[in-house]
Order: C-alpha cells, then structure tokens, then sequence
C-alpha cells in the first residue's frame, strides 16, 4: 500500500456468491485448510485439518480434549483459511470462511474413517488409545476471497 490507510478486506473482496464459488473451487482441488480458534486468553490459535464440504457446511474431525476443541466448546466461532495448491490451470488463491462449529460424537470413528479415505488414500488411521473423536461442523456466515487484482499480485 502507498498510503497508511486501512483497506477493510471484508469490503474489497469478491461478491458473496463468486466467493463462496470460489472456496467451492479450491476445495475440490488439492488445498490447504487452516482452522483458527480463540484461546481463552483471546490469543488465536491455528491447525491443520482436513475438511469435507457437506452441502454449504464444512466437516472436519478432531478429538475431545485438544486446544482447538476446547475453544471451539467454550466458543464456536471460527476462521478457516482454504488455500489452493498450485496445480496446472489453476488459480492462485484462497478463501477465509468465518462461522460457528457445532461438535457432535463420531461414532465408532466412522467420519475420521472417511476423512482418511478421502484424504490418505483409504489409510487406516493410527490407534489413538482413549482418543474420543468429534465431527466438526463449520456453518459458515461470511466467505471471504480477495479480488482478482489482489490475487494476481500475491503470485509474485
């Protein structure tokens, strides 16, 4: 920037609908997921996930007594970052989805089995003697995607 005024991202970016078009996008393809959580401290706290669009909402798995599930349980409002992977044709971009989780029970760890089929290639996940599975799912509120413009311009 040129000048030490503060652009809000959330009005720049794309239109509602070619953002969510555009997170839809960049799930279907290799990507990267991010989901940040608020520590108790009003801290951020960041991790790597997995996720499964499930019509407008997104799935991801996490296990009962973590950091992110922990703050998802005291407050389920979230950012999750979707990057695009480079791959031939494909644009150089990504979405931040903000919204509320709602944590239920994985039963018998179906949907981190699912995850893994998706994800690893049909895998058998590790054991994880204890471990009590729960099946996140983000609502989302707001999608942002940066415009055009911006997105070229990250490229460099």
């Amino acid at each position: 920037m040129t000048d030490n005024s503060y652009l809000d991202p959330w009005l720049s970016g794309r239109p509602r609908a070619a953002a969510r078009q555009i997170a839809t996008r960049i799930l279907a393809g290799p990507h990267l997921s991010i989901l940040s959580t608020t520590n108790r401290d009003g801290s951020p706290q960041a991790s790597v996930i997995f996720v499964k669009p499930d019509g407008d909402d997104l799935l991801f798995s996490t296990i009962e007594g973590r950091r992110k599930t922990l703050n998802m349980q005291r407050d389920p409002r979230v950012s999750l970052l979707v990057h695009g992977l480079v791959a031939d044709g494909a644009e150089f971009t990504y979405a931040a989805i903000s919204g509320v989780v709602e944590l239920t029970d994985d039963p018998e760890d179906a949907f981190h089995q699912v995850m893994y089929d998706l994800y690893m290639g049909g895998a058998t996940p590790p054991p994880e003697p204890g471990a009590h599975r729960l099946v996140g799912r983000l609502r989302p509120t707001h999608i942002y995607a940066p415009p055009v413009d911006d997105a070229a311009s990250e490229q460099h």
